[in-house]
């Protein structure tokens, strides 16, 4: 069942109750204030007729009446004051009855008091308002007046109150609960928006959002859902982003691996299956040789790239900028030394909130780039300087609209010399990797025959 319609089968049920009860106690308060006051009135009649015929009934000659006589005055006595109303009794005895009713038992106790007694008896569909009081007559306290009065119009009036009330309530009642369906269905259907936006997510179109406008509880929650939503597609599309560029690297690995392991079985054929001078030997042996050592660093490299994109967990110390200035130098000495380079450099930092060894790996990529780049006997410079650590080399340069892809995974910008000399087009990628690791970002300056300058920036210095 649907919230909505629980919640207006819940409410309308309690209207439907509390409407019932209330109006119960009305009609129940009403006829019973009714009922009282009628009472009230006929008791007043009553005290009053039997104080005027206890006054009759003092006449010093009714001593001396016969029985006929008595009877005829005792009949004209209640004559005077209402005779279809009264009973006139005396001891056991009824002298005067001119009521459509028949009093059993009229020597009853009940009708002996000082104080007004009352009954309401049911003759039938009547009912009949009984109600006695002892006169005090001068020598005498055994008369008794008794009204008697048909009062079924009090409780016709009470049944039509109540019929009248029951199509009041029924009219009453079914306009509430229609307006109290319209309502609760109105005031729910944010939540049905709410529905409606997560079943598209929970489909795939995450840029759905909920069209919630209400300043409620409702509203809060639709504006939590939104901006969690936000972040879903903000994760799911970085994660798509993420898989695209791991498919693009291994799919460029693929390609970048052919070429070498292409070379290797050409050259490894012919060794097995021609007859070649030593010196041809030799050379196929120094080709395989090569390919091979290119396969390794492209193999390591990419393996160093995926590590860190799965790995968040570097170790971030201070590290003094001239012992990395002093390692980068040491490890780069034999390479430089093929090509008789110079690397200087100069620190104006003394320390940094580093990873020093991926920090080492990052430098020694620029500075192996720019030793690709640059001409025999060429000078390479590292700088540090308020959070910049800069290595800038006098070389090829790069162009200007090939700047912004230097840094993708493969990507050479002169493939047949990048090749010759080694490389493979990751150097660039890892370094922009480690430079995001540090917070940091990676910037490149060149200017074709001028040179490059690759500058480390850190964002919180």
């Amino acid at each position: 069942m649907k919230l909505w319609i629980k919640m207006s089968v819940i409410t309308a049920a309690v209207l439907l109750v509390s409407m019932g009860i209330s109006g119960a106690a009305v009609i129940y308060h009403s006829a019973r204030y009714n009922k009282e006051k009628t009472i009230e009135n006929y008791e007043q009649q009553l005290n009053a007729a039997a104080y005027a015929v206890s006054r009759e009934l003092e006449y010093e000659p009714l001593q001396n009446f016969s029985g006929a006589a008595a009877n005829a005055y005792y009949h004209y006595v209640i004559e005077k004051y209402d005779a279809s109303m009264y009973i006139l009794v005396e001891g056991e005895q009824v002298l005067c009855n001119l009521t459509p009713f028949e009093l059993k038992n009229p020597g009853n106790a009940r009708w002996g008091g000082v104080e007004a007694y009352h009954m309401i008896q049911k003759l039938e569909n009547r009912y009949i308002l009984v109600m006695g009081i002892r006169m005090p007559v001068a020598g005498s306290d055994e008369y008794k007046l008794v009204l008697v009065r048909d009062i079924s119009r009090i409780y016709e009036d009470i049944r039509a109150q109540a019929f009248f009330y029951v199509r009041i309530y029924l009219v009453a009642v079914l306009m509430a609960v229609v307006w109290v369906f319209l309502m609760i269905k109105k005031a729910l259907a944010p939540l049905r928006e709410l529905q409606r936006a997560a079943q598209d997510i929970s489909e795939g179109r995450l840029e759905r959002r909920a069209k919630v406008h209400t300043s409620d509880e409702i509203g809060d929650m639709a504006a939590a859902f939104n901006g969690m939503a936000e972040q879903i597609e903000n994760q799911v599309t970085e994660l798509s982003l993420e898989s695209e560029r791991r498919r693009q690297m291994l799919g460029s690995l693929t390609h970048e691996m052919k070429t070498p392991m292409t070379s290797i079985m050409g050259y490894a054929d012919s060794l097995l299956h021609v007859n070649l001078k030593k010196e041809q030997k030799e050379s196929a042996l120094q080709h395989i040789y090569t390919e091979c050592g290119r396969l390794v660093r492209i193999s390591s490299k990419l393996m160093s790239l995926i590590g860190m994109y799965d790995n968040d967990s570097i170790c971030m110390e201070e590290v003094s900028i001239i012992d990395l200035f002093s390692a980068v130098a040491e490890l780069e000495e034999d390479n430089l030394k093929k090509k008789n380079m110079t690397l200087s450099y100069s620190c104006h930092m003394e320390k940094q909130i580093m990873d020093k060894d991926l920090m080492i790996s990052l430098l020694t990529n620029l500075v192996d780039n720019a030793v690709k780049a640059s001409e025999n006997g060429s000078e390479i410079i590292m700088e540090a300087k308020k959070g910049r650590i800069t290595v800038r080399d006098f070389g090829c340069g790069i162009p200007e609209d090939e700047i912004s892809r230097v840094t993708e995974a493969f990507y050479m910008v002169d493939k047949a010399r990048s090749r010759k000399a080694g490389g493979c087009g990751l150097g660039l990628a890892l370094c922009g990797k480690i430079a995001e690791l540090h917070g940091a970002e990676l910037t490149i300056t060149s200017k074709e025959g001028e040179g490059t300058e690759v500058s480390v920036i850190w964002r919180n210095v």
